[in-house]
């Protein structure tokens, strides 16, 4: 995988995530179970329709995703870009007609000094050819880091965090993130796109916790 600038022993380390809800990503238990709606998307629909994901974020490819979050390992978001990209190719039946990395709030970018989900996504586009928009909505709300909290406060923590700035011209978009735990990221910029008009709202990310 050295066109990835990854060895073909990490490749081979990442671990898939097998079964999962189709909605959320959430693994199942049974290997029998692809692609079923979980119990908690079942009885508290989320905003989104549909998550892709590749791994389990365990292994080579957390390790990837936290050194570009919080070491500055920049060079990362182009493998993790061209592993997400390889995967939608396989199973994405529509793509949408626009993708959205989740916006960083200014003094969060400041700090970071990047948006890795923007770069990741540049990525995506170049290899799918499908547009890609960071400016559309932003992030008006600079919100604690979600690591540390529960899932009940990290959905209060990310609330009305999101504004659009102008209507997207698509009515399918990709919301793109690194990784996913609750989702209560992906659900709340999902829910402003939705009530900006956008029909169909898919969920991309690197890996899913």
């Amino acid at each position: 995988m050295l066109h990835m600038d990854l060895c073909q022993p990490c490749h081979d380390a990442q671990i898939e995530i097998g079964s999962h809800c189709y909605c959320c990503a959430k693994p199942f238990s049974s290997t029998t179970l692809i692609f079923n709606l979980c119990g908690n998307c079942q009885k508290n629909p989320p905003a989104f329709d549909h998550t892709y994901t590749p791994y389990l974020h365990q292994g080579a490819i957390r390790y990837l995703i936290n050194q570009c979050k919080f070491n500055g390992a920049y060079k990362n978001t182009r493998v993790l870009g061209l592993l997400l990209a390889n995967h939608l190719r396989k199973q994405t039946d529509t793509l949408p007609e626009l993708i959205l990395p989740v916006p960083l709030h200014p003094k969060r970018y400041q700090q970071r000094g990047f948006n890795q989900t923007l770069e990741i996504g540049k990525i995506i586009a170049r290899e799918l050819s499908i547009p890609i928009d960071n400016s559309c909505c932003q992030r008006i709300k600079n919100t604690d880091h979600q690591v540390s909290l529960t899932a009940k406060q990290r959905y209060k923590n990310i609330k009305h965090a999101f504004q659009m700035l102008k209507i997207p011209n698509a009515r399918h978009i990709a919301i793109l993130d690194d990784v996913m735990t609750t989702g209560a990221t992906t659900n709340e910029l999902a829910k402003t796109l939705k009530s900006a008009g956008v029909s169909q709202v898919d969920i991309w990310v690197c890996a899913r916790a």
